[in-house]
């Protein structure tokens, strides 16, 4: 087995304990705001932003536990804008790295078995040249894999959710929890990329918003192999109206 995929394998187990410990027994979660010295409650929205940083911020004890039993060190992203949020990399071998972002979504509540999808990084100048250090912790050719531990959750609708009013602690258990019955899962960026670049923001990648295509990593470079995705991404604003764009188009959608 080769590294990559060991730590595939290790990452996956991981993940799937970590429900149970961001969320109560009925799937709400078990953050409900922020306290101040004075024991005042807080309540959040759920703005996806608001909600991955604090997601992130949850589950980084039990990322910490994960590297130290599986002998990695966890290197962060030094800027805000770096990519990956979290570089794991061999004690005992320093060359060996996995690239690892955090991604959260929440499912559409029209169609719950679609999300609202998200970004897998720029295919920028680190992506085009994998020796570069622009925006990114170590050359994205020195990493022996990169991978999305992916959060998808349900919006909580209805619930009565007050920004503007503060609350007692002892009356925690009675604030709504903004998002609730999470899905995680891990996978190989490529393997859930779609060929449009994400919302909002031509210069990164986009994901497919299936959810069962992303659980199970049937992307459109699913079948075609990383190979094709770094071509075409490598490529992507260099090929609009080309005959290579069309090559990988027939391809994709075969």
């Amino acid at each position: 087995m080769t590294d990559k995929e060991l730590f595939a394998e290790k990452l996956e187990t991981f993940v799937a304990d970590l429900k149970d410990h961001i969320s109560t027994s009925d799937g709400q979660w078990t953050i409900k705001g922020f306290i101040d010295i004075f024991q005042n409650v807080y309540t959040i929205s759920s703005d996806t932003k608001i909600v991955s940083k604090i997601l992130e911020i949850h589950l980084f004890p039990k990322i910490l536990h994960f590297a130290k039993t599986n002998g990695y060190k966890v290197v962060l992203a030094e800027h805000q804008n770096y990519y990956p949020d979290i570089s794991f990399v061999k004690a005992d071998d320093e060359s060996v790295r996995f690239a690892v972002d955090f991604k959260t979504t929440y499912r559409n509540p029209k169609k719950p078995h679609l999300c609202n999808g998200f970004t897998l990084g720029s295919h920028g100048k680190y992506f085009e040249h994998r020796t570069s250090t622009k925006n990114i912790q170590f050359p994205y050719g020195s990493y022996s894999g990169h991978f999305c531990l992916g959060i998808i959750y349900d919006r909580t609708e209805g619930a009565t959710i007050d920004e503007t009013q503060s609350r007692r602690i002892d009356e925690l258990c009675s604030i709504a929890s903004v998002v609730k019955n999470f899905q995680f899962f891990v996978t190989e960026k490529w393997k859930i990329a779609s060929d449009k670049g994400g919302s909002g923001n031509t210069a990164n990648i986009g994901s497919i918003n299936n959810i069962s295509d992303i659980i199970t990593g049937r992307g459109m470079f699913s079948k075609l192999g990383e190979h094709w995705f770094d071509e075409y991404w490598m490529n992507y604003k260099k090929n609009h109206g080309s005959r290579r764009k069309r090559r990988y188009q027939k391809n994709i959608n075969a």
